[in-house]
């Protein structure tokens, strides 16, 4: 396992637990984020502010058929958007152009305002390979402070139920949304779907984690989110 030392200018995302709006039909959401995602070119002062867009489907959203246990039904996509720095979390919402182009968009895309289901987090990567196209997104509840760097361990050991790939975890910052008050959010990385749902679907994917982090955090409170990515930039 190959793990990132502490940097001295740390990674931040933009993470988003996207819901669509109900008007468009599961299937219909994939093509019309990607829509969405296509008007930030017209958006010329936060793209030297934006480094790198994932956006990650629901597999259950692209009509695959649910064969997962304890994966979240009540959301469609995941995003996560990397930064240049803290400070672009806060400016991007109050940019004019992101006012004028992309917010009147979103209503037609998402079942609420984007600002409204989006986190904040800095980026610790424990196992630093090349993503492949499927990741299981988790959004943890009630991880204490002081569990952080247990929980960190725990990750890490059980690195090996995705086979050693890509391994993230996105420490979460005080200022959430409303009904998103979670901690941490961790990405296991697979290199595609098929492998992805091959790993995932003997058991829920709480009973899984329960043995190796069930005592540092509420699973029952977290959610899992099994997705693909649909549109990647760069």
């Amino acid at each position: 396992m190959t793990e990132t030392l502490a940097s001295a200018n740390p990674s931040w995302k933009m993470i988003y637990l996207a819901k669509r709006n109900p008007q468009l039909a599961a299937t219909e959401f994939e093509q019309a984020w990607r829509e969405h995602s296509a008007l930030g070119k017209q958006c010329r002062n936060v793209q030297d502010k934006v480094l790198g867009v994932a956006q990650c489907t629901s597999v259950l959203s692209m009509g695959i058929a649910n064969t997962l246990s304890g994966i979240h039904t009540q959301a469609d996509g995941v995003n996560l958007l990397q930064i240049r720095d803290l400070q672009v979390a806060s400016d991007i919402w109050h940019d004019p152009e992101t006012q004028a182009i992309m917010k009147p968009d979103e209503l037609r895309v998402f079942d609420r305002y984007v600002r409204e289901f989006t986190l904040v987090a800095q980026e610790d990567v424990l196992v630093n390979v090349p993503s492949g196209q499927s990741v299981l997104v988790g959004f943890i509840s009630e991880l204490p402070t002081d569990a952080t760097t247990n929980f960190r361990m725990a990750l890490a050991d059980f690195s090996n139920w995705n086979f050693g790939q890509r391994l993230v975890i996105n420490k979460v910052q005080a200022d959430r949304p409303a009904g998103y008050n979670y901690d941490a959010i961790v990405e296991w990385w697979f290199e595609d779907t098929h492998q992805m749902l091959q790993r995932l679907n003997q058991e829920a994917v709480q009973l899984q984690l329960q043995n190796a982090m069930g005592h540092l955090c509420n699973l029952n409170q977290s959610v899992f989110m099994a997705t693909q990515v649909t549109h990647r930039r760069p």
